[in-house]
């Protein structure tokens, strides 16, 4: 029996009500299958930052890294600037824990209602995760007088481009017979690193000749999301490029309650992070109407990650089923299931798989 430690973080806003129906799918499987998990709840979060002042423990990190996986909710709160929840909490993990991809899958489930007409829509958003726009490198000078300036810097290094854009290679091939991948930067307007990225892109692109390859600069990439979203298998693109273009993937699917995330350090040096897309969403909280399977299907990559290719598959499926039978659906898939309705449904799909 194979028994994995998961740090479980609920975080803010919908988090935890997200998070305790993932759980629960995950401990069915446990009684199912050969395997086993020992969870371990972080409170970390802007509750905790109320309280102490940081998001997490200065230790927090160290705390982390002898987990197999980390399960995570939402950041954020209405209360407390974002750049202090995000950059307080979950940027450092990704950082820290050398997070550096960032893998957004994107399907249109059969018989969810996207925004577009007809669309076709399954593609991944592969992102990178540790530095570029979100390095955290500038500074104010002369704050808070008429001569105020504010300076932020994009980091690209050779080393987390290259290593980034090949991971995107290997994804592709992965899922196609003939895979395609689509650079996306601004290398017109940004003469230094996006064309940097674009040199690194043709290079490594020169090592696998049977991967069809496109560039695109990210205000086409976004139309082209919306116009054309079908001829899109896998995205690669920077940190913040990455970030909107897997929003806008997220949406066009027809919720942002549909799609997981994954934060991978591939060679599993330190743990990945697994969480759903959607974020706190505090004009929700508390109502009870959540979707719950973004945090689901995030549990199935975690579970991909750690060796369990099949429970990923059998949560998957579980999730086809749940909509196609479109018994118990929360309002934003068009239903009126509750958040544990919905996971109860799910959990008894899964039971007969």
């Amino acid at each position: 029996m194979n028994t994995y430690s998961i740090a479980v973080i609920p975080g803010d806003g919908i988090g935890s009500e997200v998070i305790d129906e993932g759980i629960k799918v995950l401990k069915l499987l446990e009684e199912q299958e050969e395997v086993t998990f020992q969870f371990e709840y972080f409170d970390w979060g802007s509750d905790y930052y109320r309280a102490n002042g940081l998001m997490m423990p200065e230790s927090g990190l160290e705390s982390l890294k002898n987990f197999d996986a980390i399960y995570f909710g939402a950041v954020g709160d209405p209360e407390i600037p974002d750049h202090i929840t995000l950059n307080g909490l979950l940027i450092p993990m990704r950082k820290g824990l050398d997070q550096y991809v960032c893998l957004r899958p994107n399907i249109l489930f059969p018989g969810v209602v996207s925004p577009l007409v007809n669309p076709n829509v399954d593609l991944v958003v592969v992102r990178e995760n540790t530095e570029g726009e979100y390095a955290s490198v500038g500074g104010n000078f002369k704050p808070d007088t008429e001569d105020e300036v504010a300076i932020q810097t994009a980091i690209f290094t050779r080393k987390g481009t290259e290593r980034i854009i090949r991971y995107a290679f290997e994804v592709a091939i992965s899922r196609s017979k003939t895979p395609k991948l689509t650079s996306v930067t601004k290398s017109n307007a940004q003469r230094y690193g996006m064309v940097f990225w674009d040199k690194v892109f043709q290079e490594v692109a020169s090592e696998y000749p049977n991967v069809e390859t496109e560039s695109l600069l990210v205000d086409a990439a976004c139309m082209d999301l919306i116009r054309r979203p079908s001829e899109f298998d896998v995205i690669v693109g920077s940190n913040l490029f990455g970030d909107i273009l897997s929003d806008i993937a997220a949406v066009i699917t027809g919720s942002m309650g549909l799609a997981p995330s994954a934060n991978i350090n591939p060679e599993k040096q330190f743990p990945s992070l697994f969480e759903p897309v959607h974020g706190s969403a505090p004009d929700i909280v508390g109502k009870n109407i959540s979707n719950p399977i973004a945090a689901v299907l995030s549990a199935g990559m975690m579970l991909r990650h750690l060796g369990e290719s099949e429970l990923d598959e059998k949560i998957i499926r579980s999730v086809y089923q749940l909509i196609e039978d479109k018994k118990v659906l929360t309002p934003d898939l068009g239903g009126t299931a509750s958040t544990q309705q919905l996971g109860d449904e799910l959990v008894s799909i899964l039971s007969r798989i």
